[in-house]
Parts: C-alpha cells; structure tokens; sequence
C-alpha cells in the first residue's frame, strides 16, 4: 500500500491524539531494570542440543548452549490449546522471582489470527474467517489470554502481536487469500489491543522488518489505523443513562465518561527474521534502501509514526542475526544459514530502541524450506530441527559465554563488552 493512498484511506487523526495522550504517562522502558524470564519449553528442546555436544567432546558449545537456555526468549502462543502454557509461564516466573528478589519481564507473542500466514502458507492457524473465525479468536483466545495475564498483576509483560500480519496487509493485496483476509486481521488485533490494556502489559505490534516495508514507499499507516479501531472498540465514550434522559451518576462523574484509549508501548521489528542491529558491512541487495539494517528502520519509521502521533518505542529481534550476508536476496526468510545474535539487553545505544530480544525461538523451523544442515532438509514450522541449532550455536555473534557445570563453576565472558563493541 503506498504513503498516500493510506493516508486517503485513513482519518482518524483525532482518536490517535487521544492515543498519544494516553502514553504520555506510561512512556517508561518496561524492560528497564528487569530480568528478562527464561522459560522453560525452550530450556527443555536445548537439552538435546547440550547432550549433542557433549556426545561430540564438544564441551565448548555445550557450554555455550547452556548460556542459551539461560537466556530470556519469548513464549509464542499460537492455539487456544496452547493457552495453558501462559499459566505454566507465570507459576515459573513467579518462583523465580520469589528465588530471586529480581522483578521478571515475561514475554509472549500472541499469533492465532484466522487465516494466519496468509501469504506464506507454512504457519496457518486454527481458525478461518469463512468459519466465524473472528468470533471465534475473541471469544476463545483473546479472552482468556488477557485475563491470563491481568491476573498476575505481580509479573510484566512483554507481548508482541500477531508477527507479519500487517505487512501481509500492506504489501499482498494482490494475493486474493491476504486481500480476503485484511479486515478480520485489523479488527482480530484492534480487538487484541483493546483487550490488553493493563498497567503490567506492554503491547508491541509487529512491524515486519527493513526489507519488507523499510522502503519509502511502504512506510505504513496501516498501524494508525488498526489503533483507531481499537479506540472504537472500547466504547471510549460512555454516557450514563436513567430511563430516557443521560445524567452523571449519582452526581459524582460527567455527563459522559470517557475512559482511557487504549495505547501500545511501541513496535516489534525483525521477528523470526535474520536482519542485523548494525550491518558492519551491509548487503549488496540493500543498497537501495534507508533501512538497510534492523536500526535504520526504526530510525526511518520513527518520524512517520510520531507524526501519526503514535509511540516510537521499538524491540528488535536478534535471535537469530548473528552471522551477516549469506542470503541470497532480502526475500530469503525460511531457515536462513544463520547464528545466534545479540543478547538481549537494554543496552542498545539509541532512544528509539527498548530492548533487542530473542523473538523466535533459534532452533524451531520456519518451514519445510530453506538450507540444508548437515544433510538434513528443514521439518515443519514449530519443528524442533536439531542440526540447524547446532549451527546456530556455532555460528553466535557475538560469541556466546559458556555456562560450564559440574565443578560448580560458572564461567562466562563479558557479553556487555562484545555488545559495546559491535556498537561502536
């Protein structure tokens, strides 16, 4: 979708300064002075990889894959049956922050849209808007996992939503199933939005990542305008009735009430893709755009979002961006040859950026697609692929500090140090 033709097709410039106003208060880095939860589902798939290792004499990157289930990555829900692992979530991270006395920042990614992946095909859902899908994504997933969450009021949350549906939106209108597909999508995560607003939830809405919409003309409003339609969708302005005549009620509030819009603390680039923070050096196949890298899209999207009045907060996914420029094209996104990236931190050297994060979890396929490892072609999305996380390992930059046990010893490098400088 081009700049101007959304810009025609989008007015609601009065409920998104409504949305502004909102954040003004809550304009505080949720990742800031938080340990980042490192759950459990992904701990236990790293276990054969640590045994793999060790099979091997390996000690090094058995090491090394320690450090990796000791790292916070997200928790991706992606079925109403796959609810039950946000309660399991939330009983760990609430123990380890009994055992800790650290305030922990769970993450999760909220990906159940009817007619998910429209485009792609490797990662449809459970549910199909010709089957009152919409409805059903409500009542049966959005529901629950936000009461889910509300209700442990002792935790933060990070939540990433629904990953490359609105670049789908923006840039596949000339696939008929991502056309049919356009407003079950914005009304599924204006409904998502509105459902998620509590004071220990951080919303981040996917923008896709600089090789899909970073170019000038994509720069989307289509964010603007699933926001607005969450606004609509709280019934923002609530008069309060007796009878037939409006009244404040029992002489203590307004004529009309007007609650709170609803508001997201930012954006999420670069999910379950392999763009790098800072491309040292940068593609060939990116000569042509401003955002060549994972940064200079959050520095190319930023103005247009504030000029929209929308938060220009990001978190970048770096999990699997460690080893730069084996791709063909930009287009390359199915298990790409790849490393584990950097770490993640709130040490990230720019005012736009929260938090880089390790989005999907390194090791899990894309897809049936991709490059073959050791012999072996890539399983199917979700897959755990065995032979692909042992390079992900190997092939870590910066390099990952080995967790050795046994001795009782831990021994690690100074990630801070390497972080600072490939910043520079």
């Amino acid at each position: 979708m081009k700049f101007t033709a959304a810009l025609t097709a989008f007015s609601a410039a009065g409920v998104i300064a409504e949305i502004s106003a909102s954040n003004t208060t809550r304009d505080v880095n949720p990742f800031a002075g938080k340990n980042y939860f490192a759950n459990s589902f992904y701990a236990a798939e790293l276990n054969q990889t640590v045994n793999a290792f060790l099979a091997k004499n390996d000690t090094l990157n058995a090491a090394r894959a320690r450090t990796v289930q000791k790292t916070g990555t997200f928790v991706w829900v992606t079925s109403v049956s796959g609810l039950s692992i946000i309660n399991t979530t939330i009983a760990e991270a609430r123990a380890e922050q009994r055992k800790t006395r650290k305030r922990q920042i769970v993450e999760l990614v909220l990906y159940n849209l009817p007619d998910r992946d429209c485009s792609a095909g490797q990662s449809a859902g459970e549910f199909s808007s010709i089957n009152d899908g919409l409805a059903l994504y409500k009542k049966k997933f959005v529901d629950p996992y936000a009461a889910l969450l509300k209700n442990a009021r002792d935790l933060s949350f990070a939540v990433i939503l629904e990953p490359d549906s609105l670049g789908n939106v923006i840039t596949n209108q000339n696939v008929p199933f991502c056309a049919n597909a356009t407003p079950v999508y914005e009304a599924g995560i204006a409904y998502a939005i509105a459902k998620l607003q509590a004071s220990n939830i951080a919303l981040y809405l996917d923008a896709a990542h600089g090789g899909w919409l970073g170019w000038d003309g994509n720069l989307p409003l289509e964010f603007a305008k699933v926001i607005a339609l969450a606004a609509n969708a709280t019934n923002a302005t609530v008069p309060y009735r007796s009878g037939n005549s409006t009244r404040p009620l029992n002489g203590t509030r307004p004529l009309n009430y007007t609650r709170p819009a609803p508001s997201i603390r930012g954006f999420a680039t670069d999910v379950s893709n392999y763009n790098p923070y800072i491309a040292n050096p940068r593609a060939n196949y990116t000569q042509w755009s401003n955002s060549y890298d994972e940064l200079h899209y959050a520095e190319s999207l930023a103005p247009f979002l504030t000029n929209l009045s929308l938060p220009a907060h990001f978190i970048i996914d770096q999990g699997r961006s460690g080893l730069q420029n084996t791709r063909g094209s930009w287009g390359d996104w199915c298990n790409v040859e790849a490393g584990f990236g950097i770490r993640p931190t709130t040490q990230t050297n720019s005012s736009l950026v929260d938090s880089i994060v390790w989005a999907k979890p390194g090791g899990e396929s894309d897809g049936a697609c991709g490059v073959t490892v050791s012999g072996e072609v890539a399983p199917n999305a979700g897959t755990w692929w065995e032979a692909y996380t042992e390079m992900l390992v190997k092939n870590a930059d910066p390099p990952l500090p080995p967790t050795y046990v046994g001795n009782g010893t831990v021994v690690k490098r100074n990630a801070r140090r390497s972080l600072s400088r490939l910043l520079l």
